[in-house]
């Protein structure tokens, strides 16, 4: 039955306004930043130089992460192997992994005194540097391999059966097979599983600050950062941050128009079977390729944890009271995540004219670069009270509004799908409000909503970005002084403190996720 115009109820009305305060975030700071950003003297050469290393390490990040996922997730949709589901599992752990800890791991491995250095001097070769473009690059793959692999991996399992048995009954090869199945899909994966890549790059803020920062290697919103804590040139940073927000949205923009449609048409849902692997030469191939991504993967991870078990006991206070302080964020963060979502989503179903509009709203915040937004937000408060003050609360928001459109992806098809399912029979049992949430909508949609309450508390609690803009030694988050003790050399230090990160950010996710799954099918 059609919608027919009907009054705003206050379900209705609390979403649009939770959906409605991302966009007036996004244009109230946007606004801040270009009224600063006019009163700005112009960009100097080394503005200019940020901007084109910003698009240049990006592009290289892409074309690296999405070439090198191509095989490994080639490789794991046609082998079938003891371990393979906790790897393709462990694909989604970067995700999750707070920035500062994968750069120490990463350091452990590449760096000045890392294993593979150790391993080059040791053969009689140069030491190599992490420090710089190739660093900052190889960084995001890390982050992006994953990723990319994951999304091709699902394009590769959507190929029907049906496709891959008639190219056996044809005697097709692999070389074959890859030119008329494999190659159309990646056709239509790729261009979007690039420009999402180029757009997480852009907005990198803590691996420019940790492995960047030189002349030649300084991103836009590390010039950002330079221009509020060092300089403090509002006008300049402002004016970058104009730009910044510019070329996000853009490559956002773009990339949306890149989203893959199936093209092979349904199967019969049949289990897959590649006949195309069984020569040695594929089958070597596939598990140097499988291997290479494990211990790319693996070993930062394994690197942190050797480091860090030895200083975990011997930390300082300052690193303790910085873990509080994060989950404090993070606990405000998740919160304040799960509550607009729900707001969101459950106008979303109520009115479902709405629904378009309520996800494009959040999914606006994908677009805007957290440290942007902290800009925005410093230029605002600076006039009336101590930036430094607000660093938590201000942090806490920031995190939720840019988590929000992940959360929203995740809950509001599964409401959605319990509307369609049991929608009339609450009606006909005069289910309304808060007892239908509760009885009927709430225990289904637990699986979702812990999920996105993880991912909310352990993005933000590792998040090392708009902290940085406004903290003091007093407000210092965990990442943060992870970041410090690394400046300061103080290594068994950092190790400590980067392990107990990656230990409490992991924690939050399980105990979310697994609260979300227990009795969820009651």
């Amino acid at each position: 039955m059609a919608e027919r115009a009907q009054p705003l109820t206050g379900t209705v009305a609390a979403g649009l306004l939770a959906a409605a305060a991302i966009p007036a975030l996004i244009l109230v700071t946007g606004g801040a930043v270009l009224t600063k950003a006019t009163g700005a003297s112009g960009l100097g050469p080394g503005d200019w130089a940020a901007i084109r290393f910003t698009l240049l390490q990006a592009a290289l990040s892409a074309l690296f992460s999405v070439a090198l996922a191509v095989p490994v997730a080639r490789a794991l949709a046609r082998r079938r192997f003891a371990g393979r589901s906790l790897l393709v599992a462990l694909l989604g752990a970067p995700f999750l992994l707070p920035t500062i800890v994968a750069i120490f791991g990463l350091l452990a491995i590449f760096g000045r005194g890392g294993v593979l250095n150790a391993g080059l001097v040791a053969l009689g070769f140069e030491p190599v540097s992490i420090y710089g473009l190739w660093g900052v690059v190889l960084a995001h793959v890390f982050f992006n391999l994953p990723l990319a692999t994951r999304l091709f991996l699902q394009g590769w399992l959507d190929v029907p059966s049906e496709r891959l048995r008639l190219a056996a009954s044809l005697g097709m090869g692999p070389g074959a097979i890859f030119r008329h199945i494999e190659l159309p899909m990646l056709a239509r994966t790729a261009p979007g599983a690039l420009l999402v890549i180029f757009v997480i790059s852009t907005t990198s803020f803590a691996v420019a600050l940790t492995l960047g920062g030189g002349p030649r290697a300084t991103t836009v919103e590390l010039a950002i950062y330079q221009a509020v804590s060092f300089e403090f040139d509002l006008g300049r940073a402002a004016l970058l941050s104009a730009i910044q927000l510019g070329l996000t949205g853009a490559a956002a923009l773009f990339a949306l128009s890149f989203v893959g449609h199936a093209g092979f048409g349904a199967g019969l849902d049949r289990p897959t079977r590649r006949w195309d692997g069984k020569g040695a030469m594929t089958r070597t191939a596939d598990s140097v390729a499988i291997c290479l991504a494990a211990l790319f993967l693996i070993l930062p991870l394994a690197a942190v944890l050797i480091a860090g078990l030895p200083a975990l006991i011997s930390l300082p206070d300052v690193v303790w009271w910085s873990a509080i302080r994060s989950l404090g964020v993070a606990a405000a963060s998740t919160l304040l995540v799960v509550a607009l979502t729900l707001a969101m989503a459950r106008a979303a179903v109520r009115r479902r004219s709405l629904a378009r509009p309520i996800e494009g709203a959040a999914l606006l915040a994908i677009a805007a670069s957290p440290l942007v937004l902290g800009t925005g937000l410093f230029i605002l408060v600076f006039p009336f009270a101590d930036p430094t003050r607000l660093a938590l609360p201000v942090t806490a928001l920031v995190n939720a509004i840019v988590t929000v459109p992940f959360a929203l992806r995740a809950v509001l098809p599964a409401w959605q799908k319990i509307e369609a399912d049991h929608g009339r029979l609450a009606a006909s049992l005069g289910l309304k409000g808060w007892a239908r949430l509760r009885l009927v909508e709430l225990p289904r949609l637990a699986r979702p909503l812990g999920f996105s309450a993880g991912v909310a508390a352990a993005l933000s609690m590792g998040d090392l970005g708009v902290i940085a803009l406004f903290a003091d030694s007093d407000t210092a988050t965990l990442p943060l002084q992870v970041y410090r003790l690394m400046g300061a050399y103080r290594m068994e230090d950092a190790a400590g403190a980067a392990l107990l990160l990656m230990l409490v950010s992991f924690a939050l996710f399980w105990l979310f996720d697994r609260g979300g799954r227990v009795d969820a099918d009651a």
